[in-house]
């Protein structure tokens, strides 16, 4: 496949990834109910909500910047954490392996997006 489709097919799968973290993250923040249920439902505290808000807005910008490569890294390497934290988290907390293994789905758009972000960066050979 060609450099130029990688690229457009890595932007739309990494703005959709992002959108999708920071309508979460805003919610997050908002501290709207449904947010605070999930933390509830989980056993963790609401101004956990906070924390995971920010972290994650914080992540969506590194995600999308180009300057600093290295905090791109961290960006993905956060999100990696938070998704397969959530699904141990609704493993633990005994909502079942079918809502765990959900979460963990949203680890595909994550990766195909590192994936593909490596071999856009990448030099071209030759």
């Amino acid at each position: 496949m060609e450099k130029k489709t990688l690229t457009i097919i890595y932007w739309i799968i990494t703005a959709l990834f992002v959108l999708f973290m920071l309508f979460g993250a805003v919610s997050e923040v908002m501290q709207v109910a449904s947010a605070q249920k999930v933390l509830a439902d989980l056993g963790y505290p609401t101004y956990l909500n906070y924390i995971l808000g920010i972290a994650k807005i914080l992540g969506a910008i590194a995600l999308i910047q180009w300057a600093w490569p290295a905090l791109r890294e961290w960006a993905y390497a956060g999100f990696t954490i938070d998704i397969i934290g959530a699904a141990a988290s609704t493993y633990f907390a005994g909502q079942g392996i079918g809502a765990a293994l959900f979460t963990l789905v949203f680890l595909v758009p994550l990766l195909l997006s590192h994936w593909l972000w490596k071999r856009t960066a990448a030099p071209a050979n030759g």
